[in-house]
């Protein structure tokens, strides 16, 4: 499975982006689609899951400013981030775990929130 991350980028605090995620290259499953952080220095982090069955799970850092969604028709998978604030600087990474537990990731794409 590849994956194929774009949409970040330099951001006011305050503003928002919409991170998306190309997946292709696999016949297997996808149970399981979710972005990830890094920040320098810092151990890369969970942001939100999304499952087959569109269930959802957030970090508390990102809870109600942040909304994971996938289009299971084209195989994306998008993060949607708003209230943006300097804490969410990060290198994200989309994520994919396929029905075998095998895991995929992105080549991640830079977050910067700054003024």
């Amino acid at each position: 499975v590849q994956l194929q991350a774009s949409g970040g980028g330099l951001v006011q605090p305050g503003g928002s982006l919409r991170l998306s995620c190309a997946t292709s290259g696999s016949r297997l499953t996808i149970t399981n689609l979710g972005w990830y952080r890094q920040a320098p220095g810092k151990q890369r982090d969970m942001v939100a899951t999304i499952s087959g069955g569109s269930r959802t799970a957030y970090a508390e850092s990102v809870k109600g400013r942040f909304t994971i969604s996938r289009d299971g028709a084209n195989n994306m998978v998008y993060l949607q981030m708003t209230s943006l604030n300097p804490e969410d600087t990060a290198v994200y990474y989309c994520r994919a775990v396929a029905i075998t537990g095998a895991t995929f990731w992105g080549q991640g794409t830079q977050v910067t929130v700054s003024s």
